[in-house]
């Protein structure tokens, strides 16, 4: 087999396996008295009064969605993570900021997309908490307002500090457990911004954009989810990083060629890009 074919053939590969799925417990549904109706064309069967999801489909449907959020990331866009639940927190946390996308595992802010410049006006505050401290400003108040003032900080960091860098509606949001972040998804429904989220067998997929069917509840599940999104993510930010050097490149040898205009360095060059992932 020659190269060329394996390259094709690797670039159609899943971005996961379904036997890590199967070892995940990504088919262990809800109970069979819970279900609801509308996900019956994920439901593989009914084992011991518990529904079992299509793994094959949730295959495809990951995919699918991988393939969305590298597009954005290429793009430049931000994907908002939504996680409230103790068992998906510190894993869609942790994932998120690796890819350097905002995310919410405290409590879901009331508005935060439909009332979007109040919540932006929320993190100014504290970038202004910030600064006073870092001028001095801070320590000529009085005590107590002192005390007030790190409490009120404290506070908009626990709530807001993983959105400090969103200034603009994100272009898509992921969500664990749809009928826990249920806010989250009207929201988004009621601006059109695409919602991709894991759906469990008692939850309504009406809402969903990106649909896939997983087990919403195991800590390994979510783990295998995230890593499939994020690494999807990931390649979309380095690409967009390549795109921005030889865009950069290429403006340097057409400047090059024009006597007197200013040729950016290498450094520059690399700047830019640097730039471009961290967007």
């Amino acid at each position: 087999m020659s190269v060329t074919k394996t390259k094709k053939i690797f670039k159609k590969m899943p971005r996961t396996n379904f036997q890590d799925l199967l070892d995940a417990g990504v088919h262990f549904g809800h109970l069979k008295r819970k279900w609801n109706p509308k996900m019956s064309p994920y439901i593989f069967m009914e084992k011991n009064g518990i529904h079992i999801i299509d793994l094959h489909k949730t295959v495809v449907k990951i995919d699918e969605a991988a393939n969305v959020v590298k597009q954005l990331a290429r793009a430049g866009r931000k994907i908002l993570f939504v996680a409230t639940k103790k068992q998906a927190k510190d894993i869609v946390a942790e994932k998120a900021k690796a890819v350097n996308m905002p995310y919410v595992t405290e409590r879901w802010p009331g508005g935060m997309l439909t009332n979007f410049p109040t919540i932006r006006k929320a993190v100014k505050k504290m970038n202004t908490i910030d600064k006073m401290m870092a001028d001095g400003t801070f320590e000529t108040l009085a005590k107590r307002e002192r005390l007030q003032v790190t409490r009120q900080r404290a506070k908009l960091e626990k709530n807001l500090g993983s959105i400090a860098d969103l200034n603009r509606l994100p272009s898509a949001i992921f969500v664990v457990d749809v009928q826990k972040e249920i806010n989250a998804v009207k929201e988004a429904n009621r601006l059109s911004i695409p919602v991709i989220a894991m759906v469990d067998t008692c939850c309504d997929p009406t809402p969903i954009d990106y649909v896939i069917p997983a087990n919403d509840d195991a800590a390994k599940s979510i783990a295998l989810v995230m890593d499939a999104l994020c690494g999807a993510i990931a390649e979309g930010l380095s690409e967009r990083k390549v795109e921005k050097e030889k865009e950069v490149a290429s403006e340097e040898k057409d400047a090059a060629q024009v006597p007197g205009k200013r040729i950016r360095s290498r450094k520059n060059v690399s700047e830019k890009a640097t730039e471009a992932t961290a967007e």
